[in-house]
């Protein structure tokens, strides 16, 4: 017969990130017992330094197609069950100003006006109103399958310790991006606890380093930022780019970054709205420098940079070789890239469990009945935009449906 534990509760999420936060709130309308917990000491830190303080919570035009994963189709019931546009009635009916981001090329991420804690606070007060019990500073130990069914834990706040029995063991501890803001790798370790297979890890949206032969000569162009198309392993984006002290970023950059992996050729057109053949053509009738030319759709010590193994002189006394190259050269830059920018700064973490282990309508493991992993701690990451919240509210949401 199993000892009495010292509390219990129907369920115990771990992580009380936007899907823990999500799932807690949902599970705790059913009526069962909820208990969310965190290591650290606030809960939803990335939700608060998301999207520059104001939180892309979401984004209008959501798909599969936003989203890279071992297992493609895995995210579609739960993307097309809670929509982008139920998580917009939650925030119409708690009063939330918000606006769409138009200083972008890319559509459809919504902002709120004011601050990210604006959508903590609304999280919060749901989870208040659902009766769920929050507890952050809080580590988990000793998680343990019993053989009747659910879990028992060791539970250390600054309460003390105690031991739990909860019918329902929920994951949502994300992956290893930003680690200052409590990331960890606890649950890939009781994935392996339990034998539940991973997918391996590596920084999602992030910035990317330049071979070190490139730092130098690029390093004065450090805090430019130009509109580029980047490709790699046969993916495209439009969107801005900076340059930094060591490589290049930006959210054209970020967005490649989860496509890009060591030894794949990057190639960015740093001219995707203009035709540089057919400019050239008519910069060959006037007699003025190339970098003139040039100044007027791209940063002048870029063009210098560009055009100093060719020199700088009206377009028209460049040979057809020289002219062929300086044109490859804007339009089909493919620069030397080394590493990323790593876990530090990198925005999610690719890779994690293994989804084909996991039930895409309820995020039931398979072989351990009662335990589920929902948001980023599993196999699928978003583009950059809003996707990756909305994956968090909609993983969290089926999850607490069942819990």
């Amino acid at each position: 017969m199993t000892p009495t534990p010292v509390s219990g509760t129907d369920v115990v999420i771990i992580g009380a990130g936007a899907a823990g936060l999500m799932c807690a709130i949902e599970a705790g309308k059913r009526g069962r017992s909820v208990l969310l917990v965190d290591h650290a000491n606030k809960i939803g830190k990335k939700i608060l330094m998301s999207g520059g303080g104001r939180c892309n919570f979401t984004n209008l035009d959501v798909s599969a197609a936003n989203y890279l994963s071992g297992n493609p189709h895995f995210c579609k019931s739960a993307l097309a069950r809670y929509t982008p546009f139920d998580f917009l009635e939650l925030i119409d009916k708690h009063q939330i100003p918000y606006h769409e981001k138009t200083q972008s090329i890319a559509t459809g991420q919504l902002f709120c006006d004011h601050k990210s804690a604006d959508i903590l606070d609304m999280l919060k007060a749901e989870c208040i109103a659902a009766g769920v019990v929050i507890k952050a500073h809080a580590n988990c130990s000793n998680i343990s399958h019993i053989t009747d069914g659910g879990f028992r834990l060791q539970l250390e706040d600054p309460d003390g310790k105690q031991s739990i029995n909860t019918q329902s063991l929920v994951i949502a501890t994300g992956g290893l991006s930003i680690p200052r803001m409590g990331a960890s790798g606890f649950g890939y370790k009781l994935a392996t606890q339990f034998n539940i297979p991973l997918i391996p890890t590596r920084p999602g949206l992030v910035g990317l380093h330049l071979d070190e032969s490139l730092q130098g000569p690029l390093g004065d162009l450090a805090g430019q930022s130009v509109t580029v198309t980047v490709s790699c392993s046969g993916q495209s984006f439009k969107e801005s780019m900076l340059f930094t002290h060591k490589g290049i970023s930006g959210p054209a950059i970020l967005q490649i970054s989860s496509y890009w992996q060591a030894g794949d050729q990057l190639e960015i057109d740093l001219l995707p709205d203009t035709n540089l053949e057919q400019l050239w053509t008519e910069w060959e009738g006037q007699n003025t420098l190339l970098s003139t030319q040039l100044n007027q759709h791209l940063p002048k010590r870029l063009v210098e940079l560009w055009l100093q193994a060719f020199g700088n002189r009206p377009a028209r006394q460049y040979s057809v070789q020289q002219r062929k190259e300086i044109i490859h050269s804007f339009h089909h830059w493919q620069p030397r890239t080394s590493n990323t920018d790593g876990y530090k700064t990198a925005e999610v973490t690719l890779g994690g469990i293994n989804t084909n282990a996991v039930s895409s309508k309820t995020f039931e493991t398979n072989q351990v009945k009662d335990l589920y992993f929902i948001g980023e701690v599993l196999d699928v990451t978003g583009w950059l935009g809003g996707y990756n919240f909305q994956w968090a509210w909609a993983s969290g949401w089926c999850c607490g449906q069942v819990v």
